[in-house]
């Protein structure tokens, strides 16, 4: 079958394979977090963050840098758990089958908060 520009492929259940992807990778992630038996400072980071992807992909429209913000702080979590090394791996491929990293100029997200004005 045909598509049209910026049309994109979508399963035989009309889910976006993206996101059944993401959703399949965050699965498989929050269940070998939930079977690492050894405790880490920042367990409660990464779990909230796996939650709020999971969130994000089943509303449909995850915005980039919401799932890359969501990322990062999962990694930081738990990036020093070599246990959790390939689930971690699949999250960012999925994260990343959204589009690529910014570069350059100022990161995508909400508008900074202007600082204290000084001077005249």
């Amino acid at each position: 079958m045909l598509r049209g520009v910026g049309q994109r492929r979508v399963t035989t259940d009309g889910v976006d394979p993206r996101v059944a992807e993401l959703r399949a990778a965050v699965s498989r992630l929050r269940r070998e977090l939930a079977g690492h038996r050894r405790e880490f400072a920042d367990r409660g980071i990464a779990e909230d963050e796996l939650a709020a992807l999971d969130a994000m992909a089943t509303s449909g429209a995850p915005e980039v840098w919401r799932l890359r913000r969501s990322l990062l702080l999962i990694a930081g979590a738990v990036g020093s758990v070599s246990a959790l090394a390939e689930g971690l791996s699949a999250v960012r491929c999925a994260v990343e089958l959204f589009g690529p990293p910014a570069t350059g100029g100022p990161a995508p997200g909400p508008p900074p908060v202007p600082g204290p004005r000084t001077g005249a």
